[in-house]
Parts: C-alpha cells; structure tokens; sequence
C-alpha cells in the first residue's frame, strides 16, 4: 500500500441529509427507494470528501444507522433491548447476547462495493470491534465479559474481515470507543484485536476515544498488531497557535509516552474537536500537526483525521472542518517541505 506523510482521512460517520432521515422513516416508500437514497447520499459524501481533497475516504456511514446498532441487528446471538444516554445527551440502542454469537454473513460488502466501484481515492472501511461490542452490550449467554469478547472477534469479526479483504479492502479501521474507558482491561481489548485480524493480510488501525490519558494503554497495547493508531486529542487541546508543549497540552503525554517506548506505527492525529461547531483554523490543525512531527520526528508516521466520527455536527460545520483539516495539513507539508 502507498505511503505518504500527512495523509489526511475521515473517521467514519457523517451526519445524514434531513431529507434522507423523513424518508427512510416514511413506512409507505418503498425500499427499493431508500436503498436507491442511500446510494445517492453515500456518493455525495464520497465526492465531497474527494473534493475537498481527502486523501484517505469513505462514504460517511450513509447507510448505517448507527456504528454499534447497525452490527448488533447484523450478529447472530445479539439482540437489541432498548435506548439508554451516551454521550453528547444522544441515546442508543443497547444490545443483549442470549445466546452464544455466530456469524451470518459479511454485512459490510455491498457498501464496501459500491465505494470500491465509485471512489478515486485511496479507501479506509471502518468496522466496529469485538471490545466496544461486548462492552456496550449486556452478557447473558457467556461466563465471562473475556469469553464473549473473544468469541465475538472470532467467530464474527475476523469472518467479515476476511470477507472485506477478499473483496479488495485493504485498508480496515477498527473502531473500539470502549477500548481506554477500562484502563485494566487494555490487555483483553489487545488480545480482542489481534483475534479479529489473525491470518489476514490487510493494513489495521484501531480508532480510540473517550480517553483522559492514552499513556494508559502502554506497555499493553506495545502487543497489538495494528498499523495505525486514530486517536482523540482535539478536544483536550488548547485553541491556541504554537508548537510549544504549554499549546499542546492535549497531544503532549501520549506523543511523549509513545516515542520513550520508540513506537514506530503511524498516528492517525486527532485535530478536530466533533463536540463543538467552532471551526478550526488552519493554522492550529498546521500547528498540531506541527508539534506531532516534532514529538515524533518522522512525518511518515502523521495522518490526519477529526477526533470521531462528526456525525453530531451539521453537514455544514462537519464539511467546513474537514475542509480547514486538509489546508492546515498542507500547510504543515509546506512548512515541512514535503
């Protein structure tokens, strides 16, 4: 797979259309119609990402509901028990396994394809992980939290793993928000991971969130087989210019932690905050990226990304983000003469 420093990439999901929202919820169009919208919207998000000048794309998660309900509908063993309050005041779906979980087939493929079959950029699929899955989910059929973890990553995310890639994905994001809220269990979320992608020939990283501190996930994590880390850190950072370390207070521990363990995978670097609508200027991403470069010393290891998934901003401030995001690294790029 090409390498490039300073890659810029999307996280996963974008906010839907309003228009598509009503439709999908209108009992009386039919779903050959809301299948046909779907499409419409994910190929409006990938050329508008495309546009912008993403290098690394997707489709925004235009079909999906939500990155856990839309797997949990989709897993033989899990049902879904009813909303509770996640973050940003949001509800989801909550899950329960009564039963042993299975596999039923690659629930990823046909957006997976239709992306493939449309993208003129390098493609990055994001999928949730067994962790985050097991974690959001009430255990009813299995001893342990650690058995159930593990059977998932087994039995059904290294199976559509293997689907994906032999569909031509080569390039899998692993999304595990649960992974640092259980600080002691960073041992089960690497040994999850490692399960999911076992035997299979693809490039991996690990989207992570919702952490006070990533300098918890070592030694541990030093065991995971992932390419990638795409962490949060905007949210956390000053919104001052500079590349001191007072300016990035919010990069600073973990990009200290990860070069004193001499860590060489790359770093998908948070530089969006998806929590606020404020648009970041360029000149910040520029210098966060920046201060990463200098904390590293090797710009190859950078990509770019938002903090998550900006499916809580509008389409507006989400595009106009992302948009700032690709100036701010190219101004990195030239300050770096790359």
């Amino acid at each position: 797979m090409k390498k490039f420093p300073i890659a810029t990439q999307e996280i996963g999901s974008i906010r839907k259309p309003r228009w598509l929202v009503k439709l999908l919820q209108d009992n009386n169009v039919s779903d050959e119609i809301k299948e046909s919208a779907r499409s419409d919207v994910a190929l409006m998000n990938l050329k508008l990402f495309e546009d912008i000048g993403l290098d690394i794309v997707y489709d925004g998660e235009a079909r999906r509901v939500e990155m856990y309900e839309y797997s949990i509908r989709r897993i033989e063993g899990l049902k879904l028990a009813g909303k509770i309050r996640s973050w940003d005041n949001k509800y989801y779906n909550k899950g329960r396994c009564t039963k042993k979980v299975n596999y039923k087939g690659p629930y990823h493929i046909d957006e997976f394809l239709f992306v493939k079959e449309n993208a003129k950029k390098m493609i990055k699929l994001p999928i949730t992980g067994a962790y985050t899955l097991a974690d959001w989910s009430y255990n009813e059929a299995y001893k342990s939290k650690e058995d159930f973890t593990i059977d998932l990553a087994r039995k059904v995310i290294r199976p559509l793993i293997r689907d994906l890639v032999k569909t031509g994905a080569d390039f899998i994001q692993i999304d595990e928000p649960a992974a640092t809220t259980h600080p002691e269990e960073m041992k089960l979320v690497v040994d999850s991971f490692n399960e999911s992608i076992k035997g299979i020939n693809a490039k991996f990283g690990i989207h992570i969130c919702y952490s006070e501190d990533y300098s918890n996930m070592y030694p541990e994590v030093l065991e995971m087989k992932n390419h990638q880390y795409e962490l949060e850190f905007a949210n956390r950072d000053s919104w001052n210019k500079g590349i001191n370390h007072s300016n990035r207070n919010g990069y600073e521990s973990f990009l200290k932690t990860f070069r004193d363990y001499n860590e060489k995978k790359e770093i998908g670097l948070g530089v969006l905050d998806v929590h606020v609508d404020k648009i970041e200027p360029s000149e910040l991403v520029r210098d966060r990226i920046l201060y990463a470069v200098k904390m590293t010393d090797n710009p190859n290891l950078i990509h770019v990304n938002p903090d998550c998934g900006l499916r809580t901003r509008t389409r507006e401030t989400s595009f106009s983000k992302l948009r700032n995001m690709v100036i701010g690294a190219e101004m990195a790029k030239k300050k770096l003469e790359l």
